[in-house]
């Protein structure tokens, strides 16, 4: 069946369209775009502004082993209603995702969800640094990125046989930067705060030495890497600097390091913890000044889901938020509704750039190319209301925030998958 996409608002930086059309899908492809187009199904999209599905580049579903946080279905209902046909997920998971039975296994179950699930592997076997994994088998699974994400690659020797294999299997290096011995079980950043609450700190020292480390291999070797949730100001200036001198090196942030600082703790509200941590003011600045001039290619969320029980004890609870129903409303209130980035730019960070980095058929409306759509309502103020989200968990940094942007239908493969307040005409 063919469906018209009517009167929307088209913004596809890869395609240079930014304006008002109808999109035709046929077969789960993009088959035309023009005016007065017509189809058996019209979705009409007056007033609302289509954009390639959103690609989040770091994801923990927790699936296998830790369901009771995320499964793979739920984690894809969340990403839909966020706009999100692509994700990439995490390795820590119960097993690790260390063996190409896992890889399989998450693949398998990710066929009927409601966003295409990527696999990143990881580097070694149960993120302990003491054994590599078998990297061409991981690759045969279907992984396409490498990570030990939740900890970093200990073990250098590692780390840098991954970056110098990986563009041969055609494969994305993604780095969780820290240095674990700085890091010294620290529960949010070291500075004021935690000192006023008493609470053991992490200096950005920590996660500033373990970008160093990543940018120094990728610059030695001549190699890819890509950092991950980058949330100091000294680690956007190490990655800035390293892009002037031509080492090949992407970056990801998460919408909470350019909207929300360090204060938010004062809270003790355990959704609040994350690590990286929420840092300063200072911080919150570079990390926006890295995403306007390209220092930071990506917004990711690192979506980490824990349960009620789990985020209880302010200092006990484990890291992580959750995020993808909120990222681009969060984007693009505190990016786009400020005047700081295009609409068009923001598209780039959170698709067309993410997409080009993992080497994955997203970031685009070309003909031919899947219709993985998100339709937004630009326009449209919404509160964040942890009892309408669609995943497991409700561990959200923004709950009670008013956001401007608001993701209205979402469509995977020309198959409508999350709908708020859009009909279909048939």
């Amino acid at each position: 069946m063919k469906t018209v996409i009517k009167n929307a608002t088209v913004v596809s930086p890869a395609d240079g369209l930014n304006g008002v059309c109808d999109i035709l899908i046929e077969d789960g492809k993009i088959a035309a775009f023009g005016n007065d187009l017509t189809a058996e199904n019209v979705i009409d999209a007056a007033g609302l502004t289509a954009v390639p599905g959103l690609v989040d580049m770091h994801v923990h579903l927790r699936d296998p082993g830790q369901t009771a946080k995320e499964d793979i279905l739920t984690g894809c209902r969340a990403a839909a209603a966020g706009g999100v046909t692509s994700l990439l997920a995490m390795p820590n998971t119960n097993p690790t995702t260390d063996s190409p039975e896992t890889v399989r296994c998450i693949l398998d179950k990710a066929k009927n969800a409601d966003a295409r699930v990527y696999v990143a592997a990881s580097v070694t076997k149960g993120l302990k640094s003491e054994e590599p994994t078998d990297l061409d088998a991981l690759k045969a699974a279907g992984a396409v990125g490498l990570s030990d994400d939740g900890r970093p690659v200990v073990n250098t020797a590692y780390l840098r046989n991954a970056m110098n294999r990986a563009p041969k299997l055609g494969m994305t290096v993604v780095a969780h930067c820290e240095d674990l011995f700085l890091a010294d079980g620290g529960k949010i950043n070291e500075g004021e705060i935690s000192a006023q609450l008493g609470v053991k700190g992490i200096p950005a020292a920590a996660e500033d030495c373990g970008t160093a480390r990543e940018i120094a291999l990728a610059a030695a070797d001549n190699v890819p890497i890509h950092i991950c949730h980058v949330s100091t100001a000294t680690s956007v200036e190490l990655i800035r600097d390293a892009k002037r001198r031509g080492v090949q090196v992407t970056a990801e942030t998460a919408p909470h390091y350019f909207s929300l600082t360090e204060k938010e703790l004062l809270r003790r509200d355990a959704d609040y913890r994350m690590n990286p941590p929420l840092r300063t003011e200072k911080d919150v600045q570079a990390i926006t000044e890295g995403l306007l001039d390209g220092t930071l290619d990506a917004v990711a969320t690192d979506h980490a889901p824990h349960t009620v029980e789990e985020k209880s004890d302010f200092v006990k609870a484990p890291n992580g938020s959750i995020g993808m129903e909120t990222s681009f409303g969060v984007s693009y209130t505190y990016l786009v509704k400020t005047g700081l980035m295009t609409l068009s730019q923001l598209v780039e960070k959170m698709s067309l750039n993410p997409a080009k980095i993992l080497g994955i058929p997203a970031g685009t409306l070309a003909v031919g190319a899947n219709a993985d759509i998100a339709l937004i309502d630009t326009n449209e103020e919404w509160t964040v209301d942890v009892e309408k989200l669609h995943g497991k968990s409700k561990n959200t940094p923004f709950k009670g925030m008013t956001l401007t942007g608001k993701v209205k239908m979402t469509i995977l493969g020309g198959k409508v998958v999350f709908e708020s307040e859009v009909k279909n005409k048939e």
